[in-house]
């Protein structure tokens, strides 16, 4: 009688104990999960909902249409040419970005002075308003009084309009979006590379891998393959979401030639006032980072699994 009595109380107590703690783990995630659902969840459920009406910025009146504006969507010679651009923007920024930082820091990582100072001017574009900077990019590629231009033209280069040439506009772009980019892929490489153990260099050595280009292939390279996942992921994030120097040095010209997601959002939404179509757009954008914000889940847990 007495055991029993013993483990009905033992019982209790883990049902109570159990309880306290699902509690005071609730209480503790309360807040983070209320702000979750204020910014994020309950926003873009409202994107959703107006993406599927015919609403205008502001009417006082909406009709619910369903899927046509997503219908429309993929068959608007605009939309796909955004789809596109942004697309060929991202593949052009993304390596570039990713091969030049690894290769600036490898270059100051394997110097012995002035790290600072290298690392302060190459981080420094990303610290920079780039609606500033764009300015100085458009004078700097002026077609007359430009000093791209003019320095082209003294070494017998060839010219051209580079923000007004369907040929070049989005290479340039995808130029100013690397050096963005560029400071913070550094930044990240540096830490990397600081956090590799000196003893698995000593153990390549050991092991016969004592050249430069072994050393990078035997040990750099894998060693920093979770800040290069990273890497991947923001620039790549970061690529999808250019606006600035769209909105501030071509507008999406010429033609749509330089038109982006985000610009082809602002633009249906706040200049065409047709918010349920752009909310449409948003929904796809939304999609689409949601998409390699999995894919980078997967990819982690998985490297996880295997270690």
């Amino acid at each position: 009688m007495k055991a029993q009595q013993a483990s009905v109380v033992d019982r209790r107590s883990r049902v109570e104990t159990g309880f306290a703690e699902t509690l005071a783990g609730y209480t503790l995630a309360g807040p983070a999960l209320v702000l979750i659902f204020a910014l994020f969840i309950l926003p873009g459920a409202a994107v959703l909902a107006i993406a599927t009406t015919d609403w205008h910025l502001g009417a006082k009146t909406l009709s619910f249409v369903g899927a046509a504006n997503f219908t429309s969507l993929f068959a608007d010679r605009v939309f796909r040419a955004a789809l596109f651009n942004t697309a060929v923007y991202v593949l052009m920024v993304v390596p570039s970005t990713l091969v030049l930082g690894l290769s600036l820091a490898l270059l100051i990582e394997s110097g012995k002075s002035l790290r600072a100072f290298y690392r302060a001017v190459h981080f420094l574009p990303f610290m920079t308003s780039l609606a500033a900077m764009a300015i100085v990019w458009e004078a700097l590629l002026h077609p007359t009084i430009g000093l791209v231009n003019q320095v082209f033209g003294l070494i017998g280069l060839p010219t051209a309009n580079w923000l007004r040439s369907e040929a070049t506009v989005l290479p340039i772009l995808a130029i100013i979006g690397t050096w963005q980019s560029l400071g913070l892929a550094l930044v990240l490489f540096l830490a990397g590379l600081k956090a590799i153990p000196q003893d698995l260099y000593d153990a390549a050595d050991i092991d016969g891998a004592d050249g430069v280009l072994d050393r990078l292939r035997v040990v750099t390279l894998p060693s920093l393959a979770p800040v290069s996942l990273f890497v991947l992921i923001v620039v790549t994030l970061r690529a999808f979401a250019a606006f600035d120097i769209v909105q501030i040095l071509t507008r999406g010209g010429p033609g749509d030639a330089s038109v982006m997601l985000l610009y082809a959002l602002y633009r249906e939404s706040f200049e065409y006032l047709t918010t349920g179509y752009g909310a449409a757009i948003a929904v796809i954008f939304l999609v689409i980072v949601i998409a390699l914000a999995m894919l980078q889940t997967r990819v982690v847990n998985s490297r996880t699994s295997r270690s």
